[in-house]
């Protein structure tokens, strides 16, 4: 097997509402369905030919010095989408789809300080 950058792998971190949610659910006691989550998970865009096993080496390569360790990693492909082009009356454009991972750690583990 070819040895690969980490960072081809990992492209960047998803950061949207509902990601920093997930991210928060190992913080919050207040409701007790949630408190019971103890294992942070994150959002990473990643390459799209990755597959989890990659993904899960990469990210304790690339955060070696927090001595993190990913417990599992779940992926979605999310397809292309289709917008229209107003200003430039061309009609139909497409943004281009990517691969999202959601990588859960272990109960200890956090990425808050990086």
């Amino acid at each position: 097997m070819k040895r690969i950058n980490p960072r081809q792998i990992i492209k960047n971190r998803h950061v949207t509402e509902k990601t920093t949610t997930l991210e928060g659910l190992k913080s919050n006691d207040s409701n007790p369905c949630i408190s019971r989550f103890d294992q942070p998970k994150y959002v990473f865009i990643v390459d799209r030919r990755a597959n989890k096993k990659e993904i899960a080496q990469a990210l304790e390569e690339i955060y070696k010095e927090q001595n993190i360790k990913v417990t599992s990693v779940n992926t979605i492909n999310v397809k292309p989408k289709s917008t229209r082009m107003l200003r430039t009356r061309r009609g139909v454009g497409r943004k281009s789809g990517f691969k999202k991972a959601v990588v859960t750690l272990e109960a200890k583990d956090s990425l808050d300080n990086v």
